[in-house]
Parts: C-alpha cells; sequence; structure tokens
C-alpha cells in the first residue's frame, strides 16, 4: 500500500510526496537555522477541540519557497513531528504585520494520536521553518509555545511563570482638603487583562471594601478620611494565579479640620414673665441645628452674679429644666449651649430673658360640687291600638267604594334633656284578608291634626296626604300612607295628643272579606 501512495505522490512530483509524508507520519524536521523572529497562537487560550493557527511574526527570507511546521514537547520526539507538510508560502495568507497565518490542519490531540500517545501535558513548542521545496535546510525559523493545563485546555503562557503587574494610585482633588469632601481614589492596574480586586488604604488600614478592576481600574469615593495627614495606597491581588499582586507607591495626603458648624440658642420660660416665690418655672432651650451633640446649661443672673441653675443634655436639638427654688425679686435667665465636639460644632447663647418672682401668695385647696342631669326620654303611645273603619260604599259616580274615619289618639311625651325637638311620622302596609287578596296601602290618606299639648310646646301637624284612587295591588307607586308621612313636629318638653282622619278609597274589583293594615308611627 505505502509503494502505490509513493508511486502516485513521486508522478506528482517531489513536493507532493512531501506533503504526503507530512500528512500524520513523523518525518525528520529540516535542519534549524537561526531564529528570525516568533509566532502568535490563536486561540490563544482555550480547549483542543478545534484548529490552532499560527501568525509569524514577519515573512520568510526572500530565498525561501516553501515552509514546514512541526511541534515538540511532553510524548512527541525530540526532533518533532510535522504539524503542517512542506507547503509553498504562497498557500497562507498574509498577516496585517507582513507574517503568514498557518493553520493546523488537525487538533494537538490528533498529532498526539499520530505520535501513539494520549495524554497533552506541558509545554509544546511549534517551529514554522522557510525553506525550499527540495532543500531541507531551513532558512529561518519562527516559534512559539502552549502550556497544556490539562489533556483537553491550553494557555500560551507558562503557568509556572507569572506576570508582574503594576498598580498606580491617582487621588482626586488636589489635598489638602477639607474633612467630609468627597475624595475620590483611583487605581490604574497593568498590564491589560490583568483581573482581580484593588484594596484602598489609609495609613495601611483597609479603606472600604475591595473594588473590583473593570477595564484596568478601580475606583473609590469617600467622605470618611478625617482630619490629619494620610498616606493613601492602591493594594492589587491578582484573580488569576497567572499574575503577581502588586501595591501602589503610597500617596501623601492632607485632610484639614473643617470649621465647626455654627449654632443658636432660643429660651422659652414658662409661664412667661412672672411667678409667685416656690411656683414651678419651666425653661425651654431650643438648639439648632438639631443634630448638634451638646448640653445645656441653665443661668440665672441676679444682682449681677450669674449662677448655673442645672445642665440638660440636649436631646434632638432640645433641653428642657424646672425649679421652684428661685428667690424673690428680678432674675434675668439664659440659655448656653456647649458642644460635645468644639471641633464640630460651636457653642452659642440665648437672649436673656428678663423674669419676675413674686411674694409667695399662699396655698389653696378646692372641692367638686356635681350634679347629674338626667338625658330624660322620648315616648310614643296608644291607648287603643286598633281602629276600624265603616264598610267602604260605592260613590256617586259608581267607580269608587269609599269610607272614612280617625285614628285613634297618640300620645307623645318628651322629657329629653336639651330640647332637642321631635318629629311623629306614619306609613302602612297593604291591606290584606289574610289569604290571597289584597288593597293596596296607597289607597289610604289622612289630614293630621293637634288635639293638645303641653303649655312649653310648639306643636305642628303635618301636612294632609290625600288616598289614590283606588289603585290595583300591584301597583307600586309610592301615593297615599305606603310611602312614610308627617304627622306632626314639634319642640318642647312635655306631652302632646295628635290624630289624623283617614280616607279610604277601594277598588270595586275587590273581593268581598275583612281587610287588616298595620300603620307604623315612628317618632325620632
Amino acid at each position: 500500500m505505502l509503494k502505490k501512495t509513493l508511486s502516485r505522490a513521486l508522478a506528482g512530483g517531489l513536493a507532493g510526496l512531501v506533503a504526503v509524508l507530512a500528512g500524520g507520519l513523523i518525518v525528520a524536521p529540516s535542519a534549524s537555522a537561526a531564529e528570525i523572529g516568533t509566532a502568535v497562537v490563536d486561540p490563544a487560550t482555550g480547549f483542543d477541540d478545534s484548529g490552532i493557527s499560527l501568525t509569524t511574526s514577519g515573512a520568510c527570507p526572500d530565498s525561501a519557497t516553501n515552509i514546514l511546521v512541526t511541534v515538540a514537547g511532553s510524548g512527541f520526539p525530540d526532533e518533532g513531528q510535522n504539524v503542517v507538510g512542506n507547503s509553498p508560502i504562497t498557500t497562507y495568507p498574509t498577516a496585517p504585520n507582513g507574517g503568514m497565518v498557518v493553520p493546523l490542519t488537525q487538533t494537538m490531540r490528533d498529532y498526539a494520536n499520530t505520535a501513539g500517545f494520549t495524554t497533552l501535558t506541558g509545554k509544546y513548542t511549534f517551529t514554522v521553518i522557510c525553506r525550499t521545496a527540495f532543500n531541507a535546510t531551513s532558512l529561518g525559523d519562527y516559534t512559539t509555545s502552549i502550556w497544556f493545563t490539562s489533556n483537553t485546555e491550553y494557555q500560551n503562557t507558562d503557568p509556572a511563570v507569572k506576570t508582574d503587574t503594576t498598580t498606580s494610585l491617582a487621588v482626586s482633588p488636589n489635598a489638602p482638603v477639607t474633612a467630609g469632601t468627597p475624595v475620590t481614589l483611583t487605581a490604574s492596574v497593568g498590564p491589560a487583562g490583568a483581573e482581580g480586586k484593588v484594596q484602598f488604604r489609609d495609613n495601611g488600614n483597609a479603606l472600604g471594601n475591595p473594588v473590583t478592576v473593570s477595564g484596568g481600574q478601580a475606583e473609590l469615593t469617600t467622605s470618611a478620611l478625617k482630619a490629619g495627614d494620610h498616606s493613601l495606597t492602591a493594594v492589587f491581588t491578582p484573580a488569576s494565579t497567572a499574575y503577581n499582586g502588586s501595591t501602589s507607591s503610597a500617596v501623601a495626603y492632607t485632610v484639614e479640620a473643617a470649621p465647626a458648624t455654627p449654632t443658636t440658642t432660643a429660651l422659652a420660660v414658662s409661664p412667661a414673665g412672672t411667678a409667685d416665690k416656690f411656683s414651678p418655672v419651666s425653661m425651654t432651650a431650643s438648639v439648632s441645628p438639631a443634630s448638634a451633640a451638646g448640653s445645656v446649661k441653665f443661668q440665672d443672673t441676679v444682682g449681677g452674679t450669674t449662677t448655673t441653675l442645672g445642665t440638660v443634655p440636649v436631646a434632638a436639638g432640645q433641653a428642657s429644666f424646672s425649679t421652684s427654688s428661685l428667690d424673690e425679686g428680678d432674675h434675668s435667665f439664659t440659655a448656653v449651649f456647649v458642644p460635645t465636639d468644639p471641633d464640630a460644632y460651636a457653642g452659642s447663647a440665648s437672649g436673656a430673658v428678663p423674669y419676675v418672682i413674686g411674694a409667695f401668695a399662699g396655698v389653696t385647696a378646692s372641692e367638686d360640687i356635681t350634679t347629674t342631669v338626667e338625658s330624660g326620654a322620648l315616648v310614643i303611645s296608644v291607648d287603643n291600638p286598633h281602629v276600624t273603619l265603616p264598610s267602604p260604599q260605592l260613590n256617586a259616580d259608581g267607580d269608587l267604594l269609599t269610607t272614612a274615619g280617625a285614628i285613634n289618639p297618640v300620645t307623645l311625651t318628651d322629657t329629653r334633656a336639651g330640647n332637642p325637638g321631635w318629629s311623629v311620622s306614619g306609613q302602612v302596609t297593604d291591606f290584606s284578608d289574610g289569604g290571597s287578596h289584597q288593597i293596596n296601602g296607597q289607597n289610604l290618606g289622612w289630614t293630621p291634626k293637634v288635639i293638645d299639648k303641653g303649655a312649653a310646646q310648639t306643636v305642628t301637624a303635618g301636612g294632609a296626604v290625600a288616598a289614590a284612587n283606588g289603585v290595583a295591588p300591584a301597583d307600586s307607586g309610592s301615593a297615599g300612607l305606603k310611602s312614610s308621612r308627617s304627622l306632626a313636629g314639634g319642640s318642647g318638653l312635655g306631652t302632646a295628643h295628635l290624630g289624623a282622619d283617614l280616607a279610604f278609597n277601594v277598588p270595586t274589583s275587590t273581593v268581598a272579606g275583612t281587610y287588616t293594615a298595620t300603620l307604623t308611627l315612628t317618632a325620632i
């Protein structure tokens, strides 16, 4: 089989033979020459599941017409194994830097299998050899290496060699600044691609939490720098073991104390102006701003001599003091605020409040005399709750049965305190024979009247309400007493008697029988 292959290769020329041999057989590389440049692996890191390409840092010498690529490392022969066969330079595109872009046709695992091993580990060096088609002597080499950190994953840097980083620190605004001023610390980390976090430090102590590096920078803004001299640094801790950490040079920074915040104090005295001897006198001091911490000295000046009556801590901008021990005579009160931190807040004093303590006027005692006025009641009643109207008779027109009568007298008694007044209303249900026959309550009307009343009462009868003209039971109107109607209203305490004349219109279609309805009388 090899003989047939070689015969076909010879028919295609010597260059074809070299290309066949390079497709997977281990062959001796060209004689080495001086390295004339380097190559870049693309992708630089990754998994060995797709092809790798090599970009040389320059072109082959003018005398070279072909290239050959070998790989050497653990598992491969010491002299290397061909991974790109002897092929014309013109086969490969030119990179922007003038070099050649040479793709490997198989994965590293494929090349390892050809070499008779399965585990890729450690460093593997690629050599791009510039040569002629028929002369194996190298005219110049380009080399590069990759390192397998597992059997499937590689990177283009030696994992045993860490890359040094640099960290620089810039602080703005320029010092000196006043305490409480926002100060921004910006750390710049190199080289590009170094990922991790920066811990900013003030005089060696951590300043805030570590900040993640993004785009080569980390930034922290703080207003917590206290007055004094500071030594600020930025410490970079890499996320990858491929990099060494680094610390910036210290930046000397001065923070000056902020001027004390002014305060004002006001004093109020109660009772105002004067009080008898032995009476309590209350003093309230209001300090602004309310955030000012400290205490208030309440002072009393008598005859040119000032004494402190008491000292009270300030809470939420206020302090209060009370005394019953002031001597008779003229006084002048003041409130003096004394701050806890004079660097943060300035002290202040209220204006003087003149005050007179009068002679002792003695003491008194008292008794309460109480009586209870009963609320009283509003009462409505009827002596006889049954009213019987005469049997309805046919009217002159022959279209209605009519009857009339009067309600039994209604007694209303009002004994309520405050004389709130009252009103009485009435409303009737439909009339029923106890079975299935009814007369609509709209057909009942009345004319209210006042029978008598108490001397202190004012009572007015309600207006007359006409009876409906014999409407049918199913009618849903609100005529007559089917809706609540006023019987009377009044005011004043006492007893009144009320009445009303009734008028009842019955449809001629009404079935014979005894019909009863309920008239409800309501007093409010």
